[in-house]
């Protein structure tokens, strides 16, 4: 009786992990023979390991990662000058400890957004508040939030996120107001924080794209001082219809040239 009194008083802590894991240790009789330390020492581990998932849940949620994609799966054996190396150094995360930079060049189907989107996803996995962003969509917030006077919170806001991935950056040349913003966005987290830049367009080229020289300068001497530079190379891998996740990644930047913009 004193048990269930003490399972319900879990449940009200929202210790629920705990009180599924007491209830299935007074089911089962091999912790019978366990001290009073070792049993608690179970349930506490119970505890921890699900509260990690679901903050686990929680970044990856509020990363609105575009594509389910991992490091892990990444495919070295398409001739792209995809460098496994390199890749297994970003998947321990220390670049996003240090605020570096990455930058993932190369035409269009080779995989950069499913590398974003992958390096999005191991930051979450580390701990790290990650946000996987299209810049068209970035661009369109920010003149929303100047409207309508969350701008200066808008801009707060990408600044504390530790792992800001900008894919389809610079696909057409920006207008004054966008270079502007986008300094800001940059600015704020210059050697602050860690930012990933997935674009069809080589880094010499980006001045012509952002329009004015003195912004431009600015830009890229803050994203490339400190930058890891992944330069993709060769034909589509593109698959209509892939059948796994190492497969999904050729399919990934087809599917979202298709489709609208959309936040999940």
């Amino acid at each position: 009786m004193l048990t269930h009194v003490t399972i319900d008083k879990l449940k009200d802590l929202k210790l629920f992990a705990i009180a599924e894991a007491l209830e299935r240790q007074r089911a089962s009789s091999q912790y019978a023979a366990m001290d009073f330390e070792e049993r608690l020492g179970l349930l506490v581990d119970v505890e921890c390991t699900a509260r990690a998932q679901r903050a686990l849940t929680r970044r990856l949620k509020q990363a609105h990662v575009r594509y389910p994609a991992s490091l892990e799966d990444l495919d070295y054996e398409k001739p792209r000058g995809l460098n496994r190396p390199v890749m297994l150094a970003l998947a321990t995360g220390a670049w996003i400890g240090t605020h570096e930079n990455v930058v993932v060049i190369g035409p269009t189907g080779v995989g950069k957004s499913y590398i974003a989107s992958a390096c999005v996803e191991s930051a979450c996995r580390r701990g790290f508040a990650a946000l996987y962003l299209r810049v068209p969509r970035l661009l369109h917030d920010l003149a929303v939030s100047r409207g309508d006077g969350s701008y200066t919170r808008l801009l707060a806001r990408l600044a504390k996120i530790d792992l800001l991935a900008l894919d389809d950056w610079l696909l057409a040349p920006l207008a004054d107001s966008e270079r502007r913003d986008l300094l800001e966005v940059i600015e704020d987290r210059s050697e602050r924080a860690s930012t990933l830049i997935a674009s069809q367009l080589p880094t010499d080229a980006w001045h012509q794209a952002i329009g004015e020289p003195t912004l431009a300068d600015a830009i890229r001497d803050r994203l490339l001082q400190c930058a890891h530079r992944i330069e993709l190379t060769g034909p589509s891998i593109r698959n209509p219809h892939p059948t796994s996740s190492a497969e999904a990644e050729a399919g990934q930047e087809d599917r979202k040239a298709r489709s609208p913009s959309r936040r999940r």
